[in-house]
């Protein structure tokens, strides 16, 4: 089962942000419903490790994170990979990315060791052609100083991802409270 955790997000910014995606004509947009900040991607494990974990993560205790996001940006360099908008790093966020990673080993999930970057994604992209890469620099150059106001996240999921030739369809599998 394809799974991840993830932080789920507030409707408001989610349409906000599904708005701002639709500035492109290209590219594969991530559904509103569909947008999270990722905290551990775990790919494929069998149904008995991911309640093994569920175990794990039900015992946490851990203080609800406050969410900033500042600016929209691409992974990819020339070769744009995709469109995200970019979530201010802090302690509690790091904190909390570090324990869920810590849960996910402690149960024999091998995660791939990238660095940390908290993000939302927008849009996906395969390879853009002259006219695109233009007019996704546009769309940065209108909407990258695109800011939302501080909020704490109250909870976290474990979300079963199918991927599917649209968009990946999720479940959630188990929400995990946050304290304030």
């Amino acid at each position: 089962m394809r799974a991840f955790v993830g932080l789920p997000l507030p409707h408001d910014l989610t349409d906000r942000l599904d708005t701002l995606a639709m500035g492109l004509r290209f590219g594969r947009a991530v559904p509103a419903e569909n947008m999270h900040i990722t905290l551990a991607f775990l790919d494929d494990q069998p149904e008995e490790v991911l309640a093994e974990l569920h175990e794990e993560l039900s015992g946490f205790s851990s203080r609800a994170p406050e969410i900033e996001i500042k600016g929209l940006d691409v992974f990819g360099g020339g070769k744009p990979r995709l469109l995200f908008a970019n979530v201010e790093p802090n302690e509690a966020l790091t904190a909390l990315h570090k324990k869920i990673r810590q849960a996910a080993r402690s149960v024999g999930i091998e995660l791939s060791h990238e660095r940390f970057r908290p993000h939302i994604t927008l849009r996906r992209f395969n390879r853009l052609h002259p006219g695109e890469h233009q007019e996704l620099e546009h769309l940065i150059a209108a909407q990258g100083a695109f800011s939302w106001p501080k909020f704490q996240a109250p909870s976290f999921d474990m979300v079963h991802s199918v991927l599917s030739h649209e968009a990946a369809q999720y479940e959630t599998l188990a929400s995990y409270p946050l304290a304030p």
